[in-house]
């Protein structure tokens, strides 16, 4: 099976909230800076459609900015509901670029 990675944001290029959203081949993602360890969710909630990466991050938890639903950013998982995980995607640094690899 072939490797799929794929350019998504400097490293530099990540605010100090160390959360950003970024759009790659189409699809939306949130790229979280978390004590230097680069992570990345979908960046839909699947609640009602808010971007993750326009919301806050508490230690490893995005909150969306609609309604305040909570996701861990390392497994996708909700914070309440556990039948609720957010796809999370694999994350490498080469050259001071963040990379993303799809499935």
């Amino acid at each position: 099976m072939p490797t799929d990675w794929k350019h998504v944001i400097g490293v530099s290029d990540i605010p100090a909230t160390g959360l950003v959203e970024c759009v790659v081949d189409g699809r939306i993602l949130a790229v979280y800076n978390i004590d230097g360890k680069i992570h990345a969710t979908d960046g839909i909630c699947p609640h009602q459609g808010g971007s993750l990466g326009k919301g806050s991050i508490h230690g490893c938890v995005v909150r969306c900015p609609w309604h305040g639903w909570e996701y861990d950013v390392t497994n996708g998982q909700h914070q309440s509901i556990p039948a609720i995980c957010i796809p999370t995607f694999e994350t490498r640094i080469s050259s001071d670029n963040v990379e993303v690899r799809f499935p």
